[in-house]
């Protein structure tokens, strides 16, 4: 049981700092519009869509800049099918010039990007076709940060399915990303609810030569027996010279156990700051109400 904290008596380290996925609802702007598959075809409509992300992303970037957010996960949707065969035209050929334009302004505004492909990327899967989907996918994403020049970005990954049998499972997802230097240029594996604790993904990361995310709701219905300060002394460490990133999230305890609520309890972002100590972090509030999801800080200059 968390202990309760006021959020007012808490001082916040100045080398801790904030972000949120994909939209924005403020300013109602998402890097998530896209098309149905059937339309791929049409490439006018998904050149719209596409401009509208990399429109969105731009507000998105000076909005965070002008509100003390520093943090900012693409969706996945930003070239939407961009790792399916269907997609129509060498996309990142065309869309080179806009996508080094973001990064600049990225890097201009002091924004951290990531990228969290969703759980149907599984490199773990039995499954060649699933296997060879997901790296589609993980290529697509680490293309995207390669092209913004995103040198601190993220790629996020679970490691997925059990598949009956573990130790096999993490022989394959390490068999399929051992060879991917522009993936693991960019990724970083973090720990899920189910399945692998960070105990767990710390072995399989330390195997590819890449840092680990910790989840704290996650990580709070799947410890292994660590608190989270034990997991954040072994997590940290692997950014090496990156600022660590941290996945920070309440239950909604209307709805299964992991689902995400609106915002941030005051407990939940009490206990991380003091399992942090006084350690830079980017945190990135994975909460349903987005930019919304600190109600009790003042983030803003």
């Amino acid at each position: 049981m968390l202990r309760k904290r006021k959020t007012e008596r808490l001082i916040i380290p100045h080398n801790v700092r904030f972000g949120y996925p994909c939209q924005n609802l403020t300013i109602n702007a998402s890097t998530n519009h896209t098309l149905r598959l059937a339309s791929l075809r049409d490439g006018e409509k998904l050149r719209r869509v596409i401009a509208q992300n990399f429109a969105d992303l731009e507000r998105m970037m000076r909005w965070n800049a002008e509100n003390g957010w520093s943090l900012l996960r693409i969706g996945q949707h930003l070239i939407p099918f961009a790792s399916h065969p269907a997609f129509p035209y060498d996309w990142a050929k065309e869309h080179e010039a806009e996508l080094r334009h973001l990064g600049e302004l990225a890097k201009r505004l002091g924004i951290r990007l990531s990228m969290h492909p969703g759980q149907f990327v599984n490199p773990a899967s039995p499954s060649r076709d699933v296997v060879e989907r997901s790296l589609a996918e993980l290529r697509y994403s680490a293309t995207v940060l390669s092209l913004m020049d995103a040198d601190d970005g993220v790629l996020v990954l679970h490691l997925g399915g059990v598949y009956g049998d573990r130790t096999k499972a993490i022989r394959r997802f390490i068999s399929a990303l051992k060879d991917e230097r522009e993936i693991l240029r960019f990724l970083a594996l973090e720990n899920d609810e189910r399945f692998w604790t960070v105990q767990d993904v710390l072995r399989v990361a330390e195997r590819l030569g890449v840092p680990v995310i910790v989840d704290t709701l996650h990580h709070a219905l799947n410890s292994g027996g660590w608190s989270l300060r034990k997991a954040l002394d072994e997590a940290l460490p692997t950014w090496g010279n990156l600022r660590p990133k941290v996945h920070l999230s309440s239950q909604d305890l209307t709805k299964r156990l992991g689902a995400h609520a609106f915002s941030v309890h005051p407990n939940d972002f009490c206990h991380l700051i003091e399992a942090l100590d006084g350690r830079e972090a980017d945190v990135m509030v994975e909460a349903k109400g987005k930019e919304q999801g600190l109600p009790f800080l003042r983030l803003g200059r």
